[in-house]
């Protein structure tokens, strides 16, 4: 019997909408390798990993070459459309 890891990888393509697998890994696996494994890239063919979407593991940024630890959880992020600080001076304004 061989030792796996078991980790998630999620991205969520629009608010209220998540795409989550989990897979099972050998215990030397990569973000890269679980993200190969889930098959969620070729689902989503908008991400792009060299450019707009980045990646983390519990909300920390990572790369595609860190190494997974069992019950990791890889979060495949949204570009931001709006500057968080423009929005609330915006919403502050309209007040």
């Amino acid at each position: 019997m061989t030792e796996t890891i078991t980790v998630e990888v999620v991205y969520a393509p629009a608010p209220h909408q998540v795409d989550l697998v989990t897979v099972q890994l050998p215990p030397e696996s990569t973000v890269a390798d679980a993200l190969e494994r889930s098959g969620i890239l070729s689902r989503h063919p908008e991400i792009d990993l060299d450019g707009k979407n980045r990646i983390g593991i519990y909300a920390k940024p990572v790369t595609l070459a860190t190494p997974l630890r069992d019950r990791d959880r890889i979060e495949i992020y949204r570009p931001i459309i709006a500057d968080p600080k423009t929005a609330r001076r915006k919403k502050a304004a309209q007040k």
